[in-house]
């Protein structure tokens, strides 16, 4: 059965309440290697542990079902130079209609519509950048793109240029990253799309999965093409008043059909991150979960009331973010920080390369 409801409690719609104090040191810069051997904080119903990512078939049961997120983080991020001889730095969000893409674009105030931008390549033909119109939604642009000779790049040819002269969007408390840039991606990345890794599938490696596959425990995928609605703060004090920009999903027959299996043997279906989680509950907003293809923009936060997952594994979100909000739906505002505040004594690493959280407050996690 999916998690019961956790009623949101005194102070649980101020986002003030969801800050935390975290040592500049314990944000994650690089990723451990092999991927599996980070940590894993593991959260009973009444306790906590501390184990090794590397151990999660002995902490699920036979009969469990992984739903992972498949999406592949694109190159997303642009350095160009304006007319006049500016740098411009553009990060591709999402396609739009006919060849468009929504993008952020920085310094925003010297890139206007209208504006071209060059984005110079060694072993491509130039690309020209064109800003079409204002993003109200995000306060970015819509752009398009051309080559120099202005034949027009549809978006599937835009792919192309973005494996080769693109590079792929750190997230900004990522200062000193250094090493293979698929460290950031998943090892299952098959869906070109987002703009963000689902974190907290980095921890597998091959081996791992085809072990938990001969322990009983299956899994699933759905995708979901991380963009601004995950990685953007929270901006009212009053949480509630907050919305979330919408993201693209895919929940296909195969994967609803394995979870109604699952449920009906009595497994549990474990999230493998927030977005699959978003994914999930999204596709199930009808009243029960069925095959979902389009935008969800949906906001989980305390009081929320769980319709599908069973269980969730999870990294060490930031401070006041809707990331965070969610988690603390599962277990409460108050255990979720005190668990952070262990985490930090024990010296967890934090955010998108750091460690890990198990959760499966329904029953208990095996021994």
């Amino acid at each position: 059965m999916p998690f019961p409801a956790h009623p949101a409690g005194a102070g649980d719609w101020e986002l003030a309440h969801y800050d935390y104090p975290l040592p500049q040191e314990l944000i994650a810069q690089s990723a451990v290697v092999p991927r599996d051997h980070s940590r894993l904080l593991v959260v009973h119903p009444g306790h906590h542990e501390h184990r090794r990512f590397y151990e999660l078939p002995q902490l699920l049961r036979p009969g469990d079902l992984l739903v992972l997120n498949n999406t592949k983080v694109l190159a997303a991020r642009l350095i160009g130079t304006r007319p006049g001889g500016g740098v411009t730095e553009w990060l591709l969000l999402e396609p739009g209609e006919g060849d468009s893409w929504r993008a952020l674009v920085r310094p925003g105030r010297r890139v206007g519509v209208g504006t071209k931008v060059m984005f110079p390549s060694a072993r491509e033909p130039e690309l020209i950048g064109i800003v079409q119109a204002r993003d109200e939604a995000t306060g970015g642009r819509w752009v398009r793109f051309t080559t120099a000779d202005g034949t027009a790049i549809d978006q599937t040819k835009l792919l192309h240029f973005l494996d080769r002269i693109g590079e792929l969007p750190l997230p900004p408390y990522i200062h000193t990253f250094q090493g293979d840039p698929s460290r950031y991606q998943t090892v299952y990345a098959q869906v070109a799309g987002a703009v963000a890794a689902p974190t907290a599938g980095l921890h597998f490696t091959e081996a791992l999965l085809q072990q938990l596959e001969q322990q009983g425990i299956q899994r699933a995928m759905i995708t979901l093409h991380v963009g601004l609605g995950t990685f953007r703060p929270v901006g009212t004090a009053d949480i509630r008043q907050h919305r979330l920009h919408p993201e693209w999903v895919e929940v296909s027959p195969a994967t609803v059909q394995q979870i109604r299996e699952t449920q009906g043997r009595g497994g549990r279906v474990i999230a493998v991150g927030t977005t699959v989680t978003r994914a999930l509950e999204g596709a199930a907003q009808g009243g029960g979960l069925e095959p979902f293809r389009g935008h969800v923009h949906l906001y989980i936060y305390p009081g929320y009331r769980w319709r599908v997952i069973d269980g969730l594994i999870t990294n060490f979100h930031l401070p006041q973010s809707s990331l965070l909000l969610l988690v603390s739906a599962l277990i409460g505002r108050p255990r979720l920080l005190q668990l952070y505040q262990e985490a930090i004594r024990a010296g967890y690493r934090f955010y998108s390369l750091g460690d890990a959280m198990l959760i499966v407050p329904v029953g208990d996690v095996a021994n």
